[in-house]
C-alpha cells in the first residue's frame, strides 16, 4: 500500500506541476493547486508510515501553501475576474463605449480568418495617453514551445466577450522576437 501512495504522490506532484506551469489561466492553476494537494497529502502519508520527519514536515508547510494557492486562484482570483467581467457585461447597456477586463489581453483566445490563431500575451500602451499602441500573441506551438510571437496593431484588433478578433490573416503579422519588442 505505501508503494502505491508514493507513486500517486508523485504522480499527482509532477501533473500538478505541469497545469500549473502551462499557465492556462486562474481557474486551471487552481486546480493545478488542488492537485499538488492531493500530492502533498500522499507524501504525509508516507513520511508517516516510513518515518521520514524532514518529508512530513515539507509537506505539512506544502498543505498549507496549496490551500492558500487554491483560495488565491480558485476563490479570491475568480471573484475578482467575475467582477471585471460583470462590468464589461454592464458597459453594453450603457451610453459610451463597451468596457473589457485589460486582463484578457494577457490570457485572451485570439481568433483571425473565424478560427483561433493562438493566444495573447500582453500588450503595450502609452505611458501618458493610456491608448493601447499593440498587442502580441502566440501562433502555433503548445505551452510555449515552438510557439512564433507576433504583433498586431491595436486599430486592427476587436474584443468580443472574452475573444479578441483580428483584422486579416495572424501568419501575415510581424513576428516579435522574446526579448526585443518595438519600441513604437
Amino acid at each position: 500500500m505505501a508503494d502505491i501512495i508514493q507513486w500517486v504522490a508523485t504522480a499527482a506532484t509532477i501533473f500538478a506541476a505541469l497545469v500549473t506551469a502551462s499557465n492556462l489561466g486562474a481557474r486551471i492553476t487552481g486546480y493545478g493547486f488542488g492537485i499538488f494537494l492531493v500530492g502533498s497529502l500522499a507524501w504525509i502519508t508516507t513520511a508517516l508510515t516510513t518515518n521520514q520527519p524532514a518529508l512530513l514536515w515539507t509537506n505539512a508547510v506544502l498543505t498549507v501553501l496549496n490551500i492558500f494557492g487554491m483560495w488565491r486562484w480558485l476563490g479570491r482570483q475568480a471573484k475578482v475576474e467575475k467582477g471585471a467581467g460583470s462590468a464589461a457585461e454592464a458597459s453594453h447597456d450603457t451610453p459610451g463605449e463597451d468596457l473589457f477586463p485589460v486582463s484578457l489581453l494577457t490570457r485572451g483566445e485570439v481568433h483571425a480568418s473565424g478560427s483561433k490563431a493562438g493566444s495573447c500575451i500582453d500588450a503595450m500602451a502609452g505611458a501618458s495617453s493610456g491608448r493601447l499602441a499593440y498587442l502580441v500573441f502566440t501562433d502555433g506551438g503548445v505551452a510555449g514551445v515552438g510557439e512564433t510571437l507576433r504583433r498586431v496593431d491595436w486599430e486592427r484588433v476587436a474584443v468580443d466577450g472574452e475573444t479578441i478578433i483580428l483584422a486579416g490573416v495572424a501568419t501575415d503579422l510581424p513576428e516579435v522576437e522574446r526579448d526585443q519588442w518595438p519600441g513604437r
